[in-house]
């Protein structure tokens, strides 16, 4: 039995199918199956029931990828004890980061901390909060940048900044008139959302009490969930309705022209917590120590603390 094996069939398991599994490890489809084979008869059992599309494990093979996992897990641990005691930023920094967030904030700090940890080989996924918290529970990934609270027993959150949301109203909605708005004068109605699976829509909908009691005289005549913020914006700018936006998103439009769409809350304002997540028994706190101190340089202060704020999780 080899580390090698184990991570084949926890790449076997992790994607339901043995040619996909093969190219993740970078080795050839037959090499992989015939290590997973040689494995089932060391062991004596069947991994996998190859009966079936996608890739199913038996339930003895169930039992053993979990226990591969744990192995695999403990065996990585050794080179990260090793990069804690040297306090070495090197090797392999798995990150995941949410959509919301990711092309706002990333642009600020990216460039510095990676020309500044040179040895550091950073892995950006940017995915949505259920796939991230699959993947820390895999130890797929190290760290992740999202909206909190998860409320999962195995997993810390560090919360790092406190987000507002702000409107981008069209010019032809009866918001737009108003210099800062309220939480209350939202309404489902006319509020444009991301599609479901976003975190960021399940906030909004927080935010928009309406959606507690919807109105009985709803007349929408287009209704439409967005995979991206950029396309409600453009339905905003074309005179459709409005939507929310993450604060850091303005430095994309301030000084421009369609920065007349902004629109701030009065206090008490909503915002989001955004956090650093990683599993409990991870080892590379000293980089996400770094990661944690480098984004605090570049975020505005105002957002560092949350007086005065609606927390909105």
């Amino acid at each position: 039995m080899t580390l090698t094996q184990l991570s084949y069939i926890v790449a076997v398991d992790n994607y339901k199918n043995f040619a996909a599994a093969a190219e993740h490890c970078f080795v050839t489809q037959p090499t992989l199956s015939m290590q997973i084979q040689k494995l089932e008869a060391e062991l004596g059992v069947m991994i996998f029931d190859r009966t079936k599309q996608p890739a199913v494990p038996t339930d003895i093979g169930r039992k053993i990828i979990d226990q591969a996992r744990l192995v695999l897990h403990e065996s990585s641990r050794i080179n990260d004890i090793i990069s804690v005691a040297t306090q070495d930023v090197t090797g392999i920094f798995k990150l995941g980061i949410i959509p919301t967030i990711a092309p706002y904030l990333l642009p600020l700090f990216i460039e510095k901390f990676i020309s500044k940890y040179t040895k550091l080989d950073l892995v950006i996924d940017e995915i949505q909060t259920h796939q991230i918290v699959e993947k820390l529970k895999k130890d797929e990934l190290d760290a992740a940048i999202l909206a909190t609270p998860l409320n999962e027993a195995s997993i810390i959150e560090r919360p790092v900044y406190y987000e507002p949301f702000v409107a981008y109203v069209s010019e032809n909605h009866e918001l737009y008139n108003k210099d800062k708005i309220d939480s209350k004068d939202l309404s489902l109605k006319d509020l444009w959302l991301l599609k479901e699976g976003h975190c960021f829509r399940d906030h909004v909908l927080q935010i928009c009490k309406s959606y507690l009691h919807p109105s009985s005289n709803d007349e929408r005549t287009l209704r439409f969930e967005g995979g991206t913020i950029d396309t409600l914006k453009k339905l905003v700018e074309k005179n459709f309705g409005m939507t929310l936006l993450p604060y850091l998103s303005l430095a994309e439009i301030e000084g421009t022209e369609k920065y007349k769409h902004i629109r701030t809350f009065n206090e008490p304002v909503p915002r989001r917590e955004i956090s650093i997540v990683y599993r409990r028994s991870k080892l590379k706190k000293h980089i996400i120590d770094l990661l944690d101190k480098e984004i605090r340089s570049i975020i505005p202060i105002e957002l560092l603390n949350k007086e005065n704020s609606i927390i909105v999780g």
